[in-house]
């Protein structure tokens, strides 16, 4: 495999033409800690993001930073605790979970994959916060979309196509996200309770500002703690105290308490799907209603051979799936849909061997018109197919 490593936005649309002209797909790599996500590619060009780093403008009193695409999260982080402030969505770290140990996670990838962590259900999605974008479209085109401010309405809202696009519509040059202030302190509260789907209702529908919320059930844990539901306080601490003591009162079980530290060490974790980075079955990552998290993950720990936990508040299960041949995609996809057919959500593949990845459907299935929608955005951006070819959908 040929590798290119472009050194600014020229060098980039001369890598993208120059493949465009041989007629040879390129697979965009940043760091490579997620190279791992989605089907296996196999084409004669790589192109290596890495030398597009470093923090281009950060304005902390305006909630603004823009980076070059491949820019460490580390750097990133660094540069805005030092302001005390943070991306919001959390970008979770999934190099134990994939097996990516040496690479290095990179902003343009957490917003290519859209991958959120613990505070979601609070803060929203990566999407959410990506303002702007530069980059090459794959006619070899240099093209920029948003900017860098919050409220941005001119034209198309492009950031959020490119989130969750997975390199496959452009090669990103540069990136803008919204910051917002790091919470003062947090603390996190443990419940251990047999309803664990009453307590997560309760919790999240009452006033208390819970900025995470997530289930793990016995068996399974995450920074050294299980068998409990775990909800998050964070803001000022006078605020957390009072929220704390308010939660506490709510509760009917029995509860324990993690300070600032442990909570940080604990969420991360949570975050990372530490509970299933040290074994070898497939990992599936479903999104469903938040009400329907519990009960799909006991049912599908009746038909497969599955363990699980619940993060988003009980919108997303993590499972992880041993001795299925197709890695327990027929049962999870049908079970999501309910014996009516009607119920909504989608799986992901997140971790199985490249032959199962081939095998069966990484990614969700789309329904015959949405595919279609997904095919025409692609030709627009990508007309011959020059970036991740089939990473997503095979032969697109």
């Amino acid at each position: 495999m040929a590798h290119f490593i472009p050194g600014n936005l020229t060098e980039l649309r001369e890598t993208v033409a120059e493949a465009l002209a041989a007629g040879e797909p390129l697979e965009l790599i940043g760091g490579g800690s997620k190279r791992g996500l989605g089907r296996p590619l196999q084409t004669p060009r790589a192109l290596d993001l890495s030398r597009l780093s470093g923090i281009r403008a950060y304005e902390p009193n305006e909630l603004v930073l823009t980076a070059a695409a491949a820019t460490p999260l580390a750097e990133i982080e660094q540069a805005l605790n030092e302001n005390r402030q943070m991306l919001a969505f959390e970008p979770p770290d999934w190099r134990s979970l994939m097996g990516s140990g040496a690479s290095t996670p990179t902003l343009s990838g957490v917003l290519a994959c859209n991958l959120s962590g613990p505070r979601r259900i609070a803060a929203g999605a990566a999407r959410d916060h990506f303002l702007g974008f530069r980059g090459v479209n794959g006619r070899g085109e240099i093209f920029k979309a948003g900017g860098r401010v919050v409220k941005n309405v001119t034209g198309y809202d492009l950031p959020k196509l490119m989130a969750g696009s997975y390199g496959t519509l452009a090669a990103l040059e540069e990136v803008t996200v919204k910051v917002l202030p790091r919470p003062e302190t947090m603390c996190t509260i443990l419940v251990r309770t047999p309803d664990p789907a009453a307590c997560l209702a309760a919790a999240l529908k009452a006033p208390h500002e819970i900025s995470a919320a997530a289930c793990l059930p016995p068996g399974i844990a995450a920074a050294g703690i299980g068998g409990v539901v775990a909800l998050r306080l964070e803001g000022p601490a006078p605020s957390v105290a009072a929220r704390r003591e308010a939660v506490l009162h709510d509760l009917d079980a029995g509860a324990d308490t993690l300070a600032d530290a442990e909570s940080r060490e604990f969420w991360a974790a949570v975050g990372e799907a530490a509970p299933f980075a040290a074994h070898e079955r497939m990992v599936w990552r479903v999104s469903v209603a938040p009400d329907r998290g519990i009960a799909l993950a006991e049912t599908l720990s009746r038909r497969l051979d599955m363990r699980w936990f619940l993060d988003w508040g009980g919108g997303l299960l993590w499972a992880a799936v041993a001795g299925a041949e197709d890695g327990g995609a027929a049962v999870l996809r049908a079970a999501i849909r309910g014996e009516d057919g009607r119920g909504t959500g989608h799986a992901t593949l997140v971790r199985a061997p490249a032959a199962l990845r081939r095998a069966v459907p990484v990614f969700e299935p789309q329904p015959p018109a949405l595919a279609a929608l997904s095919r025409r955005v692609k030709q627009s951006f990508d007309p011959c197919g020059i970036f991740n070819p089939g990473r997503m959908v095979e032969g697109v």
